[in-house]
């Protein structure tokens, strides 16, 4: 048997043996797309934006009270309360995620703009390599 002959019968078999399997699929709603998912650069944009506004403003603000909370709880300690202990412990959960929230944001906001970016060097990259080769001549 030649590698040719038993290549096509290897792809034939995978071929046989592959298929997609499931009890049913959604039905698309009347009048829209049948698409899973639909996103357009300017709408990950936006959401890269946002997502960098609230890490911005997550870093000051969710630690305005900070300083007030930690002295509130030394005042507390200081008089006996055992409250002051559970007040200084809330403030640093508080900041952990607050820490956690603000690295979510970053990572969200720097993984959209890199995808933008990414993507924008693809195309120009395909564009590229397709005016450079003889299948442009086809498509026009």
């Amino acid at each position: 048997m030649s590698f040719d002959e038993e290549w096509s019968a290897a792809r034939a078999a995978a071929g046989s043996n592959a298929a997609m399997r499931l009890n049913q699929a959604p039905a698309p709603a009347p009048g829209g797309s049948s698409a899973d998912l639909a996103l357009h650069q300017d709408q990950i944009g936006a959401i890269g934006s946002e997502a960098y506004e609230l890490h911005t403003r997550l870093q000051t603000d969710g630690k305005h009270a900070a300083t007030a909370t930690t002295e509130a709880a030394g005042a507390l300690t200081r008089e006996g309360f055992a409250s002051g202990a559970g007040l200084l412990k809330a403030n640093t959960v508080w900041e952990g995620q607050v820490k956690t929230l603000v690295a979510a944001c970053a990572t969200i906001s720097n993984g959209l703009n890199y995808s933008v970016s990414s993507h924008a060097k693809d195309e120009q990259q395909l564009h590229a390599d397709f005016t450079a080769s003889a299948i442009d001549t086809y498509l026009k």
